[in-house]
């Protein structure tokens, strides 16, 4: 298995996509004029603003769900793989992967909104729809659906379960070891997996408002202790911090284990992490109800922020003031550097966990196993929230009864199988999810782009808005030039009670 999957992901994973990636970024960056940074202080207004209505969530709980996706294991564990295989240059690229891919955010997440539908009562939209919409291929639309439904329902929701179980194992020990039919697994392993299980069954039986419910409680606040506790740690060492910083960059350029390599690792770590074009943000980007599109493509740009240059970064400076890491050589089993024992693997939270506890002894295995189990958890939601949207689209064309049930039941099965399994062989599979949702979404937005630039029209409209002072935005896509966009068409021809639904107060889940 391991074999296959390393070959698909020799494949996938090409320098073709690693281009394509920074490419799509730098493109949208220039297209937009830098969106990401002209439009930094609005984005932040808009995160504050924004209201939950009967139909959608708020932009604040919409970005909650987003960064449940993108604030995972990658922002621990991938960070470690990062720097353990391609040295601490890959880190430079992960944030010029991050800076480029926010421009790539705003895009795809603008394009989620325009082209959004209402089903049930609630928005529904994301990459299968603005395929469908905006280029007209219905085909290549369902194609990413049922990659994606794939990734998230079955590929990488292990990859979370993994880094929890492997952080629980190594914070209180394994435990005796058990037979099953499965192979022999830790009891730490199979008692994480079961508990996980058990909590995201209650979770994901709940609907799309107990997701956003939950991650807008959890995500902020895992995530501010997370880098309460990286700033400890940074200050305690901060006579460090410049030469740790001065090494990334000179690394990123001269890296000891080779310029590609830094790049590969940051690139493909950086898109797990922030997930920026993968086009996992859009989803969430989509339920979000705002006055205008471009609104939540801004607020969704500010969430890759957060997620890499603001967790990640805390994470890799953690790793490298502290000397927590190992850099792999080219011949297997070989190390450039080795501070670590040799059985540290480097896709696993063990660099960071160890990082802790060089510097607070005592709490860096059982922190990590903590935060892990809230980052890893909260984006397994995300993955089963993006799957069902999938799952919905497909079901306006093949109805099928119990397709959402099944699903619920094969991810649950996916996250106890990915708990118990090798940390490699999930990543590995992890991997193969990313790079096919990537290629995917990044071709279908500049192709959208050639054809009617609607996520352009739906920015300069805004900013046209913004000049002319207005309290309350509004946006018409047949006024702009942009077809399909049936939401909002409604909207805007008065046919659909949008303004006044937006101003209802939200039941109660």
């Amino acid at each position: 298995m391991q074999a296959i999957v390393d070959f698909l992901n020799g494949i996938i994973w090409s320098p073709a996509l690693i281009y394509l990636c920074l490419g799509a970024g730098l493109f949208y960056s220039i297209l937009t004029r830098f969106v990401q940074v002209r439009h930094f202080g609005e984005m932040w207004r808009l995160l504050m603003s924004g209201k939950q209505s009967d139909k959608g969530i708020s932009s604040f709980q919409a970005l909650a769900v987003s960064l449940s996706g993108r604030v995972g294991t990658g922002n621990i564990a991938g960070v470690a793989a990062a720097i353990g295989f391609g040295g601490p240059g890959a880190v430079f690229w992960m944030w010029v992967v991050a800076f480029l891919g926010a421009a790539t955010a705003y895009a795809e997440s603008t394009l989620a909104q325009i082209y959004k539908e209402e089903e049930n009562g609630e928005f529904r939209g994301g990459p299968a729809y603005y395929i469908e919409k905006a280029m007209g291929q219905k085909w290549y639309a369902w194609i990413f659906a049922i990659a994606t439904i794939f990734a998230c329902g079955v590929l990488l929701p292990g990859v979370q379960s993994n880094s929890i179980g492997n952080a629980v194992e190594t914070a209180f020990g394994s435990g005796p070891m058990i037979e099953t039919a499965l192979g022999t697994f830790s009891f730490a392993k199979i008692t994480t997996g079961t508990f996980v299980s058990i909590i995201l069954a209650f979770i994901i039986f709940g609907g799309v408002k107990r997701i956003a419910s939950f991650t807008q409680v959890v995500v902020p606040f895992m995530a501010l202790a997370y880098i309460v506790i990286a700033f400890v740690i940074i200050l305690l060492n901060i006579g460090m911090l410049p030469g740790i910083i001065s090494m990334i960059v000179s690394d990123a350029f001269t890296p000891m284990a080779g310029m590609g390599a830094a790049i590969g690792w940051g690139v493909k770590r950086g898109v797990y992490s922030n997930e920026a074009g993968q086009g996992t943000g859009p989803h969430a980007a989509a339920a979000a109800n705002v006055q205008h599109p471009a609104q939540q493509g801004l607020v969704q740009a500010f969430s890759v922020y957060i997620d890499t240059l603001l967790v990640c970064s805390a994470t890799a400076f953690m790793i490298l003031i502290t000397g927590a890491y190992n850099v792999q050589g080219l011949a297997e089993g070989s190390f450039l550097i080795q501070n670590l024992p040799a059985e540290l693997a480097a896709n696993s939270p063990a660099f960071t966990q160890m990082a802790i506890e060089s510097t607070l002894p005592g709490l860096g295995k059982p922190f990590i196993a903590f935060a892990l189990f809230f980052f890893a958890f909260t984006t397994i939601l995300a993955y089963y929230y993006i799957a069902e949207t999938n799952v919905a689209y497909i079901r306006r064309t093949f109805r099928m009864p119990g397709l959402m049930f099944i699903l619920k039941v094969i991810l649950i099965a996916a996250v106890f199988y990915g708990t118990v399994k090798t940390a490699n062989l999930a990543w590995a599979m992890g991997d193969v999810g990313v790079g096919l949702m990537a290629w995917l979404n990044i071709v279908g937005i500049l192709i959208i782009f050639f054809m009617s630039k609607p996520a352009l029209r739906a920015l300069d409209d805004y900013e046209e808005q913004q000049k002319a002072g207005v309290k309350d935005y509004s946006f018409d896509p047949v006024k702009l030039g942009i077809k399909n966009a049936d939401y909002w068409k409604k909207r805007a021809g008065g046919t659909e009670t949008g303004s006044a639904e937006d101003s209802k107060p939200a039941k109660a889940n």
